[in-house]
Order: structure tokens, then C-alpha cells, then sequence
């Protein structure tokens, strides 16, 4: 059976040459004599992989040496608590909503201390980053949350917020090692590995020395960032096999030029897309042309039955999963890193053929 393109937001295609090493390796990992899956997280061979997963992450996004990375389980939807459990010193924090992810991330801060909502862009559907300024935030804040790229709506920061000497949280699940990010620019970034980085399981977590040791008395341990840190992501049993597949992935990005080239084909990618919803009337593409994210592309035709016979027939075709997110409709294509351009333009081929084979009334 051919390979679709797999246009879920996550979890997402892999790049083929990594499935490729993994298959050639799934059964004896080197000369090991045993899958990765078997092996022992305190055995010679994986220190060796989660170290060279470790490195190769740090190399690909340059992270500065005042940074710890961490690898940790439970999704970015844990660090939703581990965030407040680990920096609410005074118990102020400042949440910009921009989705339904960083909604998500400031109710579960509200159990913790007084979490506000300093900006929204509910009220426009979340089409929009909302506009931030200094000011916008608490000056006694203990930190201020993001998440940087919106899967279910499309959106993504042009900039990075100025917060000053405040620290900056960054959820970048979507976008992680989609191109270069100041990471000295952010106290935290963290990300769950499905969308950009590996299968389900690991969930990357980059945070800067001076914000470690602030853990709330009743944080628990495998919630403690300073804990894991100390114990080298390894407090107990990590989600081997998810990390082994994150190592695999950051050398294939190094592979095709870092994260430079990384950006240059996704951007291609993107424009392509944008361009043909710019070209016509029969999609209608809903966000803020200024906050457009490469990852995720939304759009709609405007007739829920016609978006309905959209994605059944692009899934038919060998292009699954653009139904779009069930709190907003429509369709979404997720051109993470793995997608290959050739994925964009057959998409853009199918979307031709279907608007003038459908006609709207």
C-alpha cells in the first residue's frame, strides 16, 4: 500500500527517512541485540541515544548553556500545571489567549494563584494574535504564557512578545524546530513532541537555570522541573523509544541544513497554499493574513455540508485527515516539517478540481 500525505495536526507524518532508520533498526538497535524498545533506560546504549538526543536538540535550536532540557511525559497539557507548580513565587500570573490551547493552560493556572487573562482574541474568533505591548502585562507578575503557534485556528506570533525582565513561557507544540527561535528570549519552551518532533510520549520542556529550585511544596516530584533536571530526565523509567525517535528527527533536520533550510521549506510550503486561497473566492481562509501560521493552514468553504463532501473526498484520494478541528469546522492542513512540498501541491491540484466540480448555489 502506497504512503498517504497525512495532513493531521497530531499526531503527525514523520519524515520517511527517519521511519525508514527506525524500521531497520526496530528489531536490534546496533549491535545491542535488542530493540530500543527492550533495552534498559540506565543501560551503556540508550545513555547514549538520550545523550545524542539531548546534544543534537541543543546544536539544532542553539540553546544557550544557562538552559536545561528536559524530557518528560504526560504531554504539553501537563505542563499547563507544571508551568504555575514550578514558577508562581508570589502567585501572579499573566496569560495571553489565543486559542483554545492557551485557554486550556490559564484554567489550570487558576487553580494555583491569581492567573489573568491580560489579552484575548476570543471575540474575533481567535482570527488574531491579540496586540501586546509592556504594558499589557503585570509588572509583578511571575511570568507571562504563550502558545506560539495556534493548532486549531491557524494563527502564530510575528514577533516575540516584549515582557521584559519578566520570564517568558512559550507553549510550541506545533511550531518546535520549524525554524529558528531566540531561545534566550524565553524563560520556558516547552512542547509535546507529536506534531514536530516524534510520536506521542516525550514532551520537550527548555528552561533557564535561575527559574529552577521554585517548585511549590505540593508539586509532585514527576512534576518538578529542578528534580528531573538533577536527575537528568531519568527520576524514573522516560518514554524511551519517543526519544530515541526525537534524536532520529533532529539529525535529519541537520541533515538538510538546520533549522535555516528548515524554515526556507516551510515557508515555501505555506505560500504555496496562501497563495491559491488568495487567488480565489470559492475558500475562504479566516485568519489575519499578519498571523498566519506556516504548521497549520485553516479555510472553509462557507457550506458546512460542502466542507463535510470535501474531506471525505480528499480523504479518498490519498489525502487524509483535513477535517478541520470540531470546535471550529471547515478544513485544516498541518504542514508540519515531514510534509513534503509534493503533499502541498497535490492538495492544492485536489482543492481546484473539487471547487469546480461543486459549484456553489
Amino acid at each position: 500500500m502506497n504512503r498517504v500525505f497525512n495532513f493531521s495536526a497530531g499526531p503527525s507524518m514523520l519524515p520517511l527517512p527517519v521511519l525508514e532508520t527506525a524500521a531497520a533498526e526496530l528489531v536490534c538497535y546496533k549491535d545491542s541485540g535488542m530493540s530500543v524498545m527492550e533495552m534498559s533506560h540506565r543501560s551503556p546504549a540508550y545513555e547514549e541515544i538520550i545523550t545524542a538526543a539531548q546534544a543534537t536538540l541543543r546544536s539544532l535550536m542553539q540553546i544557550p548553556d544557562n538552559y536545561k532540557v528536559l524530557f518528560m511525559q504526560g504531554g504539553a497539557s501537563t505542563q499547563f500545571a507544571c508551568v504555575p507548580l514550578n514558577l508562581m513565587k508570589t502567585g501572579k500570573a499573566d496569560y495571553v489567549l489565543s486559542g483554545q490551547f492557551s485557554t486550556k493552560a490559564y484554567k489550570e493556572a487558576l487553580k494555583y494563584g491569581d492567573a489573568q487573562a491580560v489579552a484575548s482574541s476570543k471575540d474575533e474568533n481567535f482570527s488574531k494574535i491579540p496586540a501586546l505591548t509592556r504594558d499589557t502585562f503585570r509588572p509583578d507578575t511571575d511570568y507571562v504564557h504563550v502558545c506560539y503557534n495556534n493548532t486549531i485556528y491557524g494563527t502564530k506570533y510575528n514577533a516575540i512578545p516584549d515582557t521584559g525582565d519578566i520570564p517568558l513561557v512559550a507553549d510550541m507544540s506545533s511550531c518546535i524546530i520549524s525554524e529558528p527561535v531566540d531561545v534566550s528570549k524565553f524563560g520556558v519552551i516547552y512542547a509535546g513532541a507529536q506534531k514536530n518532533m516524534a510520536p506521542a510520549g516525550v514532551t520537550v520542556v527548555i528552561v533557564r537555570e535561575d527559574l529552577l529550585g521554585n517548585a511549590r511544596p505540593e508539586t509532585p516530584s514527576m512534576l518538578d522541573w529542578k528534580l528531573m533536571a538533577d536527575n537528568d530526565s531519568m527520576y524514573n523509567t522516560p518514554p524511551c523509544y519517543s526519544i530515541y525517535m526525537l534524536k532520529l528527527v533532529c539529525e535529519w533536520v541537520q541533515s538538510i541544513g538546520g533549522l535555516e533550510a528548515m524554515k526556507k521549506r516551510n515557508q515555501e510550503k505555506a505560500a504555496l497554499l496562501y497563495d491559491y486561497l488568495d487567488s480565489q473566492d470559492y475558500y475562504i481562509a479566516p485568519v489575519d493574513p499578519a498571523f498566519r501560521s506556516m504548521m497549520n493552514v485553516t479555510f472553509v468553504t462557507g457550506d458546512a455540508d460542502l466542507d463535510k463532501k470535501f474531506a471525505a473526498e480528499a480523504g479518498a484520494a490519498g489525502l487524509k485527515n483535513l477535517k478541520g478541528h470540531r470546535s471550529v469546522g471547515g478544513m485544516r492542513a498541518s504542514i508540519y516539517n515531514a510534509m513534503p512540498i509534493e503533499g502541498v501541491e497535490t492538495l492544492v491540484a485536489f482543492m481546484k478540481k473539487f471547487a469546480a466540480e461543486n459549484p456553489k448555489q
